[in-house]
């Protein structure tokens, strides 16, 4: 796992200390956290530019681990890059692990400000990709995040009913996650028959 940067790629509100994306970061030698100026009210061209850097700034293949709105701004910014803008960082994105993708295109009075993520891109990712979702999250039921995982191109494994699979839904470290992880990128440099 040392040949690949792991770009952690959180949603609406960031990810706190006590979030499984902040703990892994201390497990991998290169690892960073694509921070959003505006946790808050996230401006999508913003959030994309943002992301863009922070893969331009790479030395080695990515590895994109976002979660909820995050999953969104990797579908929005596979769509631009496929199309040529931005221009292509540096760095390879090598594969990317979208976990409890948050439905942009379902009404959420409250989310208002998600509107702009809307709609969900859902061309096929140019890289290989795994949709890790729960059984019982608010934000995404599984048909939908199986329909993502289609479009997408991408693995799906479902890890049962464990929320939103956040901090607030007692993950914690979360070891079937990182184990999800790590037997996904393993097949991912076997040879292809």
């Amino acid at each position: 796992m040392n040949e690949f940067s792991f770009l952690m790629v959180p949603g609406l509100g960031g990810s706190g200390e006590d979030h499984w994306q902040w703990l892994w970061l201390r497990d991998v030698a290169d690892g960073r956290f694509v921070a959003q100026a505006d946790w808050t009210c996230p401006d999508i061209d913003v959030w994309l530019a943002v992301l863009n850097r922070t893969i331009a700034a790479c030395r080695k293949p990515v590895v994109l681990i976002a979660h909820s709105l995050g999953c969104a701004l990797v579908a929005h910014w596979s769509e631009r890059s496929q199309r040529g803008e931005p221009e292509n960082p540096r760095a390879t994105v090598a594969a990317a692990m979208l976990v409890a993708p948050g439905d942009v295109d379902r009404d959420w009075p409250e989310f208002e400000v998600i509107r702009p993520f809307a709609p969900m891109p859902l061309p096929r990712f140019a890289f290989p990709s795994i949709v890790v979702a729960s059984t019982d999250d608010y934000f995404v039921s599984a048909e939908r995040a199986q329909h993502f995982a289609r479009c997408w191109g991408s693995e799906y494994v479902s890890v049962g009913p464990i929320g939103h699979i956040s901090a607030e839904s007692g993950c914690g470290p979360w070891p079937q996650g990182k184990a999800v992880l790590a037997n996904f990128l393993q097949q991912q440099q076997m040879p292809r028959q």
